[in-house]
């Protein structure tokens, strides 16, 4: 009954959407419980025939379509992508958000920037460290169409949001160059195929809108496999989707620039992977990520030239690394006045750089000279303008910069 029936369910029509191909699964199931109902099998019975073979059949006759006569249940060729689209600055008040559509898969990023100080600490079994880029991936049930409570971070949240991490990082500023610490989180408002792929996009987009001024754009996508046992006959599928990943074949997840590879996944199905299998899923990835970077640049081709106006400031600058100690200054006493006074936080690295983060510019300006101030060697001939601090018999000592004075002998005053 399954071998006289399926192709025709499956195959005689194109099924667009996931809802069109659960439907089609389930007229399959229909089917064959009212042929088995009428050969006087018991319910119990049913059940279970049809819990043991129509999954296998399925995944068997669109394995066998796709090696037979190259032909996929959603009507695509082998190396098709579903529909692509991508938008920025999509939300009213936030630092940088890019948007990605993939047929049924959508995802938002939102960027946020902190201080250097914002930067998360680690500690695991190779120590103690911290992070400056974070990706947080979220996978709500609604994205599925369920009505689940929504939980803590699972295992494939996490292992999501750590390959779309990772996919980034190739392409990140040093923090020299940009010295925010940035988090981006990652909302799966719809998914069908490969979501964390859709998130390196909406990742990409959302920097780039936040004028994280990364190297390359980065886009991904999932190569599938279909394959008989012995391996003998094999194809390779560009973007698949949930019927599509089943026994013979393989998620093979690879993110990369224009230029390269910056990160892959894979889990197969099968007893291994030939060579010749790899050379080709690479080969046709990078046909398929050139063509979602091309839709993604139609959104945005660059980092934006200036951050967001409602992202922090931030000022970079080095100082003489023997300086550091007077900045600081005993117990920190130095360092917290100028954080209270002037509403910024302070980092200064090992390397002398000082690192001012503030909202309000003119008082991030201040902070900026007052440290300076304190760090510049003075020079012989410079002239200062200086408030009397202290008067003493021999002279009288004048400040010339914040926290340090300088002494004009009595011999040297104006007689007036």
């Amino acid at each position: 009954w399954l071998d006289e029936h399926i192709e025709p369910i499956l195959f005689d029509k194109i099924y667009y959407t996931k809802g069109q191909r659960k439907l089609a699964v389930e007229a399959i199931k229909d089917g064959l419980d009212e042929y088995l109902f009428s050969q006087n099998f018991d319910r119990s019975l049913r059940q279970w025939v049809i819990g043991q073979t129509v999954e296998v059949a399925v995944e068997a006759a669109v394995t066998n379509n796709i090696l037979q006569s190259d032909r996929r249940v959603d009507g695509r060729a082998l190396d098709e992508i579903r529909q692509l689209s991508a938008d920025v600055s999509i939300l009213p008040r936030n630092h940088g958000a890019g948007l990605f559509s993939r047929g049924e898969t959508q995802v938002m990023s939102i960027v946020t920037l902190g201080a250097p100080s914002d930067e998360q600490s680690l500690e695991g079994l190779e120590g103690v460290s911290t992070k400056s880029y974070m990706h947080h991936y979220n996978f709500a049930p609604y994205c599925t169409g369920e009505a689940k409570p929504i939980r803590t971070a699972g295992r494939r949240e996490v292992g999501h949001g750590a390959l779309a991490e990772k996919a980034l990082v190739p392409v990140l500023p040093s923090k020299a160059d940009f010295p925010y610490t940035i988090r981006v989180v990652s909302e799966t408002l719809s998914s069908n195929g490969s979501s964390s792929m859709g998130s390196t996009c909406a990742s990409s987009l959302s920097l780039m809108d936040a004028g994280v001024p990364i190297k390359r754009p980065v886009a991904g996508l999932a190569m599938g496999l279909a394959s008989n046992q012995d391996m003998s006959q094999w194809k390779v599928l560009t973007d698949i989707q949930d019927l599509e990943d089943g026994q013979g074949g393989m998620d093979f997840k690879i993110t990369g620039t224009t230029e390269g590879i910056t990160a892959i996944q894979l889990d197969t199905k099968t007893d291994g992977l030939t060579k010749e299998i790899i050379q080709t899923t690479i080969e046709q990835s990078r046909r398929g990520r050139l063509q979602i970077l091309e839709v993604m640049n139609q959104a945005i081709s660059e980092p934006r030239a200036e951050l967001s106006p409602y992202a922090p400031k931030i000022v970079s600058f080095f100082i003489d690394v023997d300086k550091i100690r007077e900045v600081i200054g005993a117990g920190g006493k130095v360092i917290n006045e100028i954080i209270a006074a002037c509403e910024v936080t302070i980092d200064i690295e090992q390397n002398g750089q000082v690192m001012v983060c503030g909202s309000n510019q003119e008082k991030l300006n201040q902070a900026v000279k007052w440290v300076q101030d304190i760090a510049r060697k003075l020079e012989v001939g410079e002239k200062f303008t200086g408030k009397v601090v202290r008067l003493l018999d021999f002279g009288a000592f004048i400040e010339l910069l914040p926290n340090r004075d300088g002494m004009v002998h009595a011999s040297e005053l104006a007689p007036f």
